[in-house]
């Protein structure tokens, strides 16, 4: 920690801090043209005050929020920070949403100032403005890059760099009042507003304060021994996902570490090798998509390297199953001495294509991860510790560490943080974290936090060293007609630890028999089927194919062996198109939506288990 209690400040007062302290020191990076571009403490303080003055001369008030809609961006921290430093708090919209989803957001928060990222994200504020009732709280539109807009002409457009030249001609009129209010921020104040993603209804608003957002973050860097020096990162999850917005902003700020904006999503590994970095978060799509990577490129390699590749992971796989079950050291000096000599071999090279040669904290959250993706990135020497969490506790309740890394489990409770099982196994929590309440949704929040805990909606186990085993979503437990309970996301992960299967869903609800709904990985399967002479042209042509059909049967056999007869995939059916956010088939965070598929492919179900079943 660096010389402040994070327990007593906002945010924007810990960048204050920073900015007077070590201001010449790097804060940011991002790419520009192919040239890394540098903001030092001093000048991103400079901008977020100049960004917040510029608000504030357009009309922003205290109380009032601010809605980001883009790719992150150094933009994005410091529009997020400027609402915070006048006493306001910053939305996030995912840049995948389409405009009727984010109309709904800026309607529900009566939001007046929104910032975009580009002409893309404008255009979609503006279909919302002009249609189904329009946006009539929407006053200001920010827009970070113009290219493509000089003909625009609409009423309250403003550019990003023009904002803050208005603030900083308005400095001497306005720049004591910011002043004021960025020292009268108090940690309870709401700081962000994270709308949920709505796998079951319309997503709610969750107001986080200051305190929420630092205590929850503050834990995993004080757990971890994080500093400057130990800990730097690449931003390319979407930030207004609360764990984007824990691991690079509030981490940051925490130990004034440097943050480095990937380029896009599709530049990810490339951007991990140029940068190195010494942590790393990813939800369980990346680190699979990671995996796979070295899958598909050993296919192209020689035999003798193929040969080495799969040697040296069967070699330390029971290195690494040892090492999760001492706490993540290694469990005598022969396997020491065999690592080193698989990672002179072979490992070092696989780290460095991945990109993840440096990084010394390797985090999976969003979702449970499947245990051999995670073996996988042990075996290389990379500890990546799953960490469990949701947007209303801040990100992070439950993280695995060094001493408690039990294979397949989520990990301990952080410091200060209470927790109970209740009667049907669901998870209680409470704590500095857990978060304010629901925007204008007092029912909602009521219910959430019934008798004074966070009602998480997961159900699990608690170990014998204390990690929590996260069994599933209460709401998507399955009763079969015979009265045995399923839970649906261990078969389902298990079914996606084959490269062939992006995505499984379980169906068997109320029926006496389980079934699945399958998407096959487009990449991998197409290779398969290339190097078989099997023509395909679209994904629709591969899922069709007799072959296809037979690989993925091959690998729900394969699945059936691990798991009781009860819990046999009886049936499955491989669907005729991927499933996309744009479809409302999964949110923005890539969750599937199990009442819209079982709606959607109403059909399909029907096919498995007949009109009368």
């Amino acid at each position: 920690m660096i010389g402040f209690d994070p327990h007593t400040l906002t945010m924007p007062q810990i960048l204050a801090h920073h900015a007077r302290t070590r201001g010449s020191a790097l804060a940011l990076r991002d790419k520009d043209r192919g040239l890394w571009r540098r903001t030092t403490w001093r000048q991103y303080f400079d901008r977020v005050r100049h960004f917040a003055i510029g608000l504030m001369a357009l009309g922003f008030e205290p109380g009032e929020r601010l809605a980001v809609a883009g790719d992150d961006s150094p933009e994005w921290f410091i529009a997020d920070l400027a609402s915070q430093m006048i006493g306001g708090a910053c939305l996030g919209i995912y840049p995948t949403n389409p405009w009727p989803e984010m109309q709904y957001i800026l309607r529900h928060s009566k939001t007046r100032f929104v910032v975009c990222g580009d002409q893309e994200q404008t255009d979609k504020v503006l279909d919302a403005r002009r249609n189904a009732g329009g946006l009539p709280d929407l006053l200001t539109l920010v827009c970070v890059d113009m290219k493509g807009m000089r003909q625009y002409a609409e009423d309250g457009l403003h550019s990003f760099a023009d904002v803050e030249a208005l603030g900083r001609r308005e400095e001497a009129r306005l720049g004591g009042r910011v002043d004021e209010l960025l020292a009268a921020g108090k940690p309870g104040d709401v700081a962000i507003i994270v709308y949920t993603s709505g796998t079951t209804g319309m997503p709610k608003g969750a107001m986080l304060s200051h305190r929420n957002m630092l205590s929850s973050a503050a834990e995993v860097v004080r757990t971890l021994g994080l500093d400057a020096e130990t800990y730097s990162v690449l931003c390319y999850l979407p930030l207004c996902h609360v764990a984007e917005r824990s691991f690079s902003m509030v981490m940051q700020l925490l130990t004034g570490c440097t943050v480095n904006f990937a380029e896009s999503v599709d530049t990810v590994v490339v951007n991990l090798r140029e940068i190195a970095p010494a942590g790393f978060l990813g939800v369980p799509r990346i680190w699979e998509k990671m995996q796979q990577s070295v899958v598909n490129r050993s296919k192209d390699a020689t035999r003798f390297q193929q040969w080495v590749l799969a040697r040296c992971l069967r070699l330390g796989r029971p290195i690494a199953e040892r090492r999760l079950a001492n706490g993540g050291a290694f469990a005598s000096f022969a396997d020491r001495a065999m690592f080193f000599l698989l990672r002179v071999a072979c490992f070092r090279a696989l780290r460095r294509f991945l990109g993840l040669d440096r990084v010394r904290n390797g985090f999976c959250g969003g979702a449970p991860v499947s245990p051999e993706v995670l073996l996988f990135f042990w075996i290389l020497g990379v500890p990546l510790y799953q960490i469990y969490g949701m947007t209303e506790c801040a990100g992070v309740s439950h993280m695995q560490q060094p001493g408690a890394v039990t294979y397949g489990c989520s990990g301990l409770p952080i410091a200060g943080l209470d927790q109970k099982i209740a009667a049907d196994g669901e998870l209680l929590i409470r704590g500095a974290s857990i978060f304010v309440g629901y925007l204008f949704d007092e029912e909602a929040s009521a219910r959430a936090l019934a008798g004074g805990w966070l009602h998480t909606g997961d159900i699990v186990e608690v170990e014998g060293d204390g990690e929590i085993r996260v069994l599933d979503r209460k709401k998507d437990i399955l009763i079969t007609s015979g009265g045995k309970n399923i839970t649906p996301s261990l078969i389902e992960n298990a079914l996606k630890d084959s490269p062939y299967i992006r995505e499984a869903i379980l169906l068997g609800d109320g029926r006496n028999f389980l079934s699945a709904l399958i998407q096959v990985d487009f990449e991998a399967t197409g290779k398969w089927a290339q190097e078989r002479r099997i023509a395909y042209t679209t994904y629709r042509t591969l899922a069709e194919n007799a072959s296809v059909r037979e690989l993925v049967a091959g690998e729900v056999n394969r699945v059936n062996d691990r798991f009781a007869r009860v819990e046999n995939i009886r049936k499955f059916l491989i669907l005729a198109k991927e499933l996309d956010h744009d479809d409302g088939e999964l949110t923005a965070t890539m969750k599937v939506r199990r009442r819209i598929i079982e709606t959607k492919f109403k059909d399909e179900i029907t096919e498995i288990y007949g009109r009368t079943a």
